[in-house]
């Protein structure tokens, strides 16, 4: 079976962005699209995922169970079908371990949610699960109380997971994401972070919610 060309480019692609940015070392992360039959194009396992090709790409069904591609899925699958099956509206999973958000992740720390109005508008509350050894199902398990409400989790001494409606989406977020980190780790050398007045906070609230809603029913 022959896998769709401009969805493995861009994957790849994503990938190499990854990479250049600094949100991947070695073998880490993980990346997933659902294409528009319901299978589920993944990156592999044990491979740099700055340096894939896209015949190195895994193509699986809703379950997991293997369609083409000559390696072996990603070791986190089961956290890339736990999203697909609890989103119908998710068509793209991206995992890192973006340094900055990472740092959060692995302090036990959450990123605040009333800090940066892009973050609140496009991104939305950022949850951190409990520790769940990776590339089990405790995983997904960890992220089960937060799937319904969230496109971004910070997973315990792991990483960083966004998600979206499109590849493009959970890639901004993730760089959103990780931007926003760097900036409340500079932010707390100076001793001070000013947070969004409460009124504008619960406009920008409201507009994030509006928009997931109409998103969630659009699709």
């Amino acid at each position: 079976m022959a896998l769709p060309i401009s969805n493995k480019n861009a994957l790849v692609q994503a990938g190499r962005d990854l990479y250049r940015r600094g949100m991947l070392a070695g073998t880490d992360g993980n990346l997933s699209v659902r294409l528009a039959d319901g299978t589920i194009l993944i990156t592999p396992s044990g491979l740099p995922k700055g340096r894939l090709e896209t015949n190195d790409l895994v193509l699986v069904d809703a379950e997991g169970h293997h369609i083409d591609g000559h390696r072996k899925a990603s070791s986190e699958l089961l956290m890339h079908l736990l999203i697909y099956d609890q989103r119908p509206e998710i068509r793209a999973c991206v995992h890192s371990h973006a340094p900055h958000a990472t740092a959060f992740a692995v302090a036990g720390v959450l990123l605040p949610d009333d800090v940066l109005p892009e973050v609140v508008l496009f991104v939305g509350e950022i949850p951190l699960t409990t520790y769940a050894p990776p590339g089990t199902d405790a995983v997904p398990a960890s992220l089960k109380p937060f799937i319904g409400q969230h496109e971004a989790f910070l997973l315990k001494n792991h990483g960083l997971l966004t998600i979206g409606a499109t590849l493009e989406e959970a890639m901004n977020r993730h760089e959103t994401i990780e931007h926003y980190a760097h900036i409340l780790l500079h932010a707390r050398t100076l001793g001070k972070i000013d947070c969004i007045p409460p009124d504008d906070l619960v406009r920008l609230e409201k507009m994030h919610q509006d928009d997931a809603g109409k998103n969630h029913h659009g699709r």
